[in-house]
């Protein structure tokens, strides 16, 4: 094997990784925005609990290619290319986001919830000024579980059009090429050590700050 694959693929490797970075930036922020409020509903609205986690928990457990596969006849999210792909990494994605705000903050000390509601806040100022300072570094954990999954998973893109470094493995594969399947697979396990370093990092910051 010429051990300078990385080099003669380099600027496939370029455009792929980038594909690969939107696919999963773009699904990460729309899983924040979903999933946040959700966890924070669910601390509110108890009965809502066990539907909402039940529901992001089958989503997680359907195998990611089934997934890929099962939105192509769905109208407007559905079909091929990167819409669909961005859906079922944002559906992946939800999970831990939503279970780990929900842990942080009903994970907050009762005291300090005391405290707070002693003082005359309001429900939205203990959970703005209280619960969410409080609970960032357990919802930042969710969110960087949450990236380093859809980085993974985002491979399985490849296979409905939505390019990401999957190209490179789904053609090693059809070729059976071991070269073409590392020049896909070790930038997106750089890619996800990378990200997991970033974010434990900011992570560590938050919750000594705390």
């Amino acid at each position: 094997m010429n051990d300078l694959f990385l080099i003669k693929y380099a600027p496939e490797i370029l455009r792929h990784s980038l594909e690969h970075l939107f696919l999963v930036g773009v699904a990460i922020i729309i899983a924040i925005f979903l999933g946040i409020p959700l966890g924070i509903l669910i601390t509110r609205k108890t009965s809502l609990r066990q539907p909402i986690l039940a529901i992001a928990n089958i989503l997680q457990t359907i195998p990611s290619l089934a997934l890929f596969g099962l939105l192509i006849p769905v109208p407007i999210i559905g079909g091929i290319g990167t819409v669909p792909a961005i859906v079922a990494l944002t559906l992946y994605s939800l999970l831990p986001i939503i279970r780990n705000t929900y842990a942080g903050i009903t994970g907050v000390d009762p005291a300090i919830r005391e405290a707070g509601r002693g003082m005359g806040m309001t429900d939205r100022e203990l959970l703005l000024q209280v619960e969410i300072p409080l609970a960032t570094a357990v919802i930042l954990a969710g969110v960087r579980v949450a990236v380093v999954i859809t980085i993974g998973v985002a491979t399985i893109a490849a296979a409905i059009g939505a390019g990401g470094l999957g190209v490179f493995i789904f053609r090693g594969i059809a070729v059976v090429n071991n070269q073409l399947i590392l020049a896909g697979a070790i930038p997106a396990a750089l890619m996800a050590l990378a990200a997991d370093l970033m974010i434990g990092w900011i992570e560590k910051k938050l919750t000594i700050k705390n």
